[in-house]
């Protein structure tokens, strides 16, 4: 069976599930207007095959894997292009986003007559030898979306509407990238008292496994931490402004703001961390 699957955008996670979906015998295509040539040579590597809005809709299938803050605008980018196409995409959301955006990206797909399917990717990108991430599929639609699973992909399908797997993948991150946060944050205050080096050997005896967690996590973080901030902003939302723990999230969102703008710039917080799990 021969699959068209438009994989947008095309990077970390999007070039790594398309080289999967062609590796398994599908056509992947994706949008490479105004890309960097960095980014052009990595969709090349994965397989992908830059196409215009037209062809994108006539793909069989359409996984937006875009920062959280660009999802909703990539679906209204390609509304007239879907609504023209003949035979309609099933359109798979599967960015980090909450209920209530997920609600309006299918408004928008729904208006064009194509399926929409909800979806959450928990884990890192496809890697050789390694079966995840796990893709959380819900609504009525999800069904359809089920063939992925014959093109390399690890499916699961909720019995549950749309917003099922948008919720999933938010309380998800919520608890991993969440205590992220924390960690970092917490660690960064006790340098600043002096306290690092007795932080690092009560956590070594009393909580080893978050340690552990920590020396891996944090450093994995670093450069991912501009695409958190509105990841974390997404969770406070879906939490909603009546939660009082939508409020960890905005401070979430903060740390990762700071954490992002001292990777681009003289790097002290990140020497600090790498300086306490080095200990």
């Amino acid at each position: 069976m021969s699959l068209t699957i438009a994989v947008i955008a095309p990077g970390a996670m999007g070039s790594a599930v398309a080289r999967r979906l062609a590796d398994h015998g599908a056509r992947v295509l994706t949008k490479l207007d105004g890309r960097s040539e960095a980014t052009r040579k990595r969709a090349a590597a994965a397989g992908m095959a830059g196409a215009d809005d037209a062809q994108i809709a006539a793909a069989d299938v359409i996984l937006s894997i875009v920062p959280p803050g660009e999802a909703e605008a990539l679906a209204v980018q390609l509304r007239g292009a879907i609504a023209a196409a003949a035979r309609k995409p099933v359109y798979i959301d599967c960015n980090a986003v909450n209920v209530e955006t997920a609600r309006r990206i299918e408004a928008v797909i729904a208006a064009t007559g194509a399926p929409f399917v909800d979806a959450g990717i928990i884990g890192g990108p496809p890697r050789a030898g390694v079966e995840g991430p796990t893709f959380y599929l819900s609504g009525e639609a999800a069904p359809k979306a089920a063939v992925l699973a014959d093109f390399g992909l690890k499916i699961r399908v909720l019995d549950a509407p749309n917003g099922a797997a948008s919720a999933l993948k938010m309380s998800y991150a919520g608890v991993t990238k969440g205590l992220t946060a924390i960690g970092a944050a917490m660690i960064l205050g006790a340098a600043r008292a002096g306290a690092a080096e007795a932080l690092h050997a009560e956590l070594a005896e009393s909580q080893p496994q978050l340690l552990e967690r920590f020396e891996r996590a944090l450093p994995d973080m670093f450069p991912k931490a501009y695409r958190w901030v509105a990841e974390m902003e997404e969770i406070a939302g879906f939490l909603g402004e009546e939660d009082g723990a939508s409020l960890i999230y905005q401070g979430a969102a903060k740390v990762y703001a700071r954490l992002a703008g001292d990777v681009a710039g003289d790097k002290r917080d990140i020497a600090v961390l790498e300086s306490f799990l080095k200990a």
